[in-house]
C-alpha cells in the first residue's frame, strides 16, 4: 500500500498544478488562472518536499495513514480551487469536507515551502559533514508547518471579543507613534448618561468559507445587543464566493436593521469587485454607505461629524485633500474619518481629523498579539498593523478585522470583535 501511495500524491499534485489553472483560465480568465497557479505552485513545493521525507520520521505502521491524509487534503485543495471558477457560498458539509481541510493544508504547505528552505541552511552543512544522526533528529521538524497550520486555523476561526478604551485628544505626539491601549474581556457595562461614546467597528468580515452567513449574523447580533451609539463598517465585506451569492451579505448583516440611523459603512478594496452586491446588502438593513460623503450624527454624547472615504489605490493624498476640503469641520463637533487602508493616514492633512477608524491589515495576521505583545510582521512596514496610533491631534485606530481573505494564516493574531469606548478630550 505504501508503495502505491508513494506515487499517487505526486501525480495528483502535478495534475492539480496543471489542471486547476488551465480550467480557471477557460472558465474565469487569465487573472484567476495566474492567481491559482502561483498559490498552488508555492504550496505544492512544500507539500512534495515534506511528502517525500515522511518515511524519515513517521513510524512505519502510521506512514500509509499519513500518506492517505496527504492525498485527501490535496484532493480537497484541488476541488476547492477548481470550484472557485464557479464561486458561490456553499453548504456546511462542503465547507467542512472540502474548503476547511483544503485551505488548512494549503496554508501549512505554504509555510512549509519557506520553512524547509530555512532548514536547508542547517541540513546542508550536516549532510556534508556526514552527521547522519543529527539529520535524523532534525527530520521531525518537517511537521512544524502543519502544527502551525492547525494553530492558525484555530486562531482564524473566531475573533476575540474585547472592550477597548480609546482616549482621543490627550496625547498629541509630534511624530507618528503607537499609543497604549486598554483592552478588557470583561462584560460590557450598561450604558449610563456619563458613559463614553460606544462604537462597534466591523471591518474585513470577508463573508466566505471561513465566515459563513450564520456565523457572521450571530457575531453581528451579539455586537448589536451591546446597544452601541454607532456601528461603523470599514469595508471588505465579501470574497469570491459571496460576490456571486446575491443576498448573502444582506442576511449576514440583518441584525443591524434594529439600529436605524446608527450604522454607516464605506467601501474597502475588495468591495469594488462587486459594488452593487455590497450596496444592496447595506441598503437592505438601513446602513448608510458613505462614498466620499459626510454625515453629522446626533449621538447620546453629542453631535459627531462622520466622513466616509472611498478606497482608492492611487493619488490618495490628493483624493483625501479634496474630500476633507469638501466637508470642512462642523463647529466644534468631533471629526471622525472612516478610512479602509490605514497606510493612507500618512496622506492626511495634519490635524484635520480627530479619529480615523481603519482595517485592511487584518492586524498583521502573523505576530505575537496572542501572547500580549504588539509585534507583528507589519510592525516595521508602512502599514499601521493594529491598535491605537496618533500624530498631533489626529488619532488612528486599526481594527484587527472580523475575518480574513483566502486561506487561514492568522498566526498569533486573532480577529477582533470589539466594543470601542471613546473618551473625547476637547481640542485646545
Amino acid at each position: 500500500m505504501t508503495e502505491t501511495l508513494a506515487w499517487i500524491f505526486p501525480a495528483l499534485t502535478l495534475i492539480s498544478l496543471i489542471g486547476v489553472p488551465a480550467y480557471a483560465g477557460i472558465r474565469r480568465g487569465r487573472f484567476y488562472a495566474l492567481f491559482s497557479a502561483i498559490i498552488l505552485g508555492f504550496s505544492s513545493a512544500g507539500a512534495l518536499a515534506v511528502y517525500w521525507r515522511l518515511g524519515l520520521w513517521i513510524p512505519g505502521p502510521l506512514l500509509p495513514w499519513v500518506q492517505v491524509l496527504f492525498v485527501y487534503a490535496m484532493c480537497a485543495t484541488s476541488v476547492h480551487y477548481l470550484m472557485l471558477s464557479h464561486a458561490r457560498m456553499r453548504p456546511p458539509l462542503y465547507r467542512w469536507a472540502i474548503s476547511t481541510p483544503g485551505q488548512v493544508f494549503l496554508a501549512a504547505n505554504f509555510i512549509a515551502t519557506f520553512w524547509l528552505i530555512v532548514l536547508l541552511v542547517v541540513r546542508v552543512p550536516l549532510y556534508l559533514l556526514e552527521a547522519h544522526q543529527a539529520l535524523a533528529w532534525l527530520a521531525p521538524l518537517d511537521a512544524l508547518p502543519y502544527v502551525m497550520g492547525i494553530m492558525a486555523a484555530l486562531t482564524s476561526a473566531r475573533p476575540k471579543k474585547e472592550t477597548v478604551q480609546l482616549r482621543i485628544g490627550e496625547a498629541k505626539p509630534t511624530e507618528f507613534k503607537r499609543l497604549p491601549v486598554r483592552r478588557s474581556t470583561e462584560r460590557v457595562s450598561p450604558l449610563q448618561n456619563n458613559s463614553p461614546l460606544r462604537i462597534v467597528q466591523i471591518t474585513d468580515p470577508h463573508l466566505g468559507p471561513w465566515q459563513p452567513v450564520q456565523r457572521l449574523r450571530e457575531l453581528v447580533a451579539s455586537l448589536a445587543k451591546q446597544d452601541p451609539d454607532l456601528v461603523l463598517l470599514t469595508g471588505d465585506f465579501l470574497t469570491m464566493e459571496s460576490n456571486a451569492t446575491p443576498g448573502a451579505l444582506a442576511e449576514a448583516l440583518s441584525p443591524l436593521a434594529e439600529l436605524p440611523g446608527r450604522c454607516f459603512a464605506i467601501f474597502g478594496n475588495h468591495d469594488h469587485e462587486a459594488p452593487e452586491e455590497v450596496r444592496s446588502g447595506l441598503a437592505a438593513n438601513g446602513i448608510c454607505l458613505l462614498v466620499d460623503e459626510a454625515e453629522s450624527v446626533v449621538t447620546r454624547t453629542g453631535p459627531i461629524q462622520i466622513i466616509g472615504a472611498d478606497y482608492v489605490g492611487k493619488n490618495r493624498k490628493e483624493h483625501l485633500q479634496t474630500l476633507l476640503e469638501a466637508h470642512p469641520r462642523t463647529n466644534d463637533q468631533p471629526r471622525l474619518l472612516m478610512l479602509h487602508d490605514p497606510s493612507a493616514f500618512h496622506d492626511l492633512p495634519k490635524d484635520n481629523v480627530d479619529l480615523v477608524l481603519s482595517g485592511h491589515t487584518h492586524g498583521g495576521q502573523v505576530g505575537l498579539v496572542s501572547l500580549g505583545f504588539d509585534w507583528t510582521v507589519l510592525s516595521r512596514s508602512r502599514w499601521p498593523d493594529h491598535g491605537h496610533f496618533a500624530l498631533g491631534r489626529s488619532h488612528l485606530y486599526v481594527h484587527r478585522g472580523t475575518g480574513f481573505y483566502g486561506f487561514p494564516l492568522r498566526i498569533g493574531v486573532p480577529g477582533e470583535a470589539s466594543i470601542l469606548e471613546v473618551h473625547w478630550t476637547p481640542q485646545a
